[in-house]
């Protein structure tokens, strides 16, 4: 089986996650194979859950004066500050029947997948066996606070936050990974009550991928070694391709979304449901 590669590429975050929207329609709309793409955003940038109050749950006068840019995603889950950081997707149209009808079962499969690429750098990764349980002042509004059931934990502490949507058709699941992590810029603009004492616990959950290696690799090895774990986990074959012309003319159109605060900030609908 052959799936396309959308390989690596460094893009603002507005443009990703445009891009990742594209994708996730055309694959959709058009029953193709499957896409695994990965990505970083430059500059750093500050991506909330679709269900999320931003006003609540993110400090947004902080992200404006460190000049953080802040999008809303149409994926669930809770804030990620991205820096320093490699994001994967994966989107796949219902007819794939190697992935489940539920967000947790492939969260499982496509887990594993980067567990082996990690696993291929030395770091031993695995699934977490249930979300973790904190008190709800602990947990304000951050991703790695709180490991989903098959995240990816290395000795207790998240690696690699995922979120997913799902709808009729299909399914788009993307993800951080954290090549390094800097606790107090990420609490400062993450967490609205941002008090000192979290700060500990903030590190007690989190790692990186450079904190779990005795020397920094480059982002090529880091890459090329979770390709493979994708390849032998789902015994695939990968065909690097770029974006469709398409998917190039719909990605244009949804960052006007994504660089609206009415979206961001309010969450209001941008287009009809039966379009977008």
């Amino acid at each position: 089986m052959v799936w396309r590669l959308l390989d690596f590429q460094n893009y603002n975050i507005f443009e990703n996650m445009a891009i990742d929207e594209a994708v996730f329609y055309e694959t959709i709309k058009n029953k193709k194979q499957p896409t695994i793409r990965f990505y970083s955003s430059t500059p750093a940038a500050v991506t909330i859950g679709y269900f999320q109050n931003a006003k609540k749950e993110l400090n947004i006068g902080e992200c404006r004066a460190g000049g953080i840019d802040i999008t809303r995603r149409i994926t669930g889950g809770q804030a990620v500050f991205h820096f320093n950081e490699m994001t994967y997707s994966v989107t796949a149209a219902e007819q794939e029947k190697i992935f489940p009808a539920d967000i947790t079962g492939t969260y499982k499969i496509i887990g594993k997948c980067i567990a082996r690429g990690l696993n291929y750098l030395r770091i031993e990764a695995g699934l977490a066996e249930k979300g973790r349980t904190l008190k709800k002042e602990d947990i304000n509004s951050c991703c790695f606070f709180t490991p989903s059931k098959n995240e990816l934990l290395v000795n207790g502490r998240k690696i690699c936050g995922s979120a997913q949507v799902r709808r009729r058709g299909g399914f788009l699941q993307h993800g951080l990974l954290l090549l390094d992590f800097d606790p107090e810029k990420t609490a400062g603009f993450l967490l609205p009550n941002y008090m000192p004492k979290l700060l500990e616990k903030f590190k007690k959950t989190v790692t990186s991928v450079n904190e779990e290696l005795a020397h920094s690799v480059e982002i090529k090895e880091i890459l090329s070694k979770l390709k493979k774990g994708f390849i032998e986990e789902l015994e695939i074959d990968l065909q690097e391709e770029s974006l469709t012309p398409a998917e190039e003319k719909l990605k244009n159109v949804l960052m006007k979304k994504y660089m609206d605060s009415d979206w961001n900030i309010e969450r209001k609908k941008y287009f009809k449901a039966g379009r977008l």
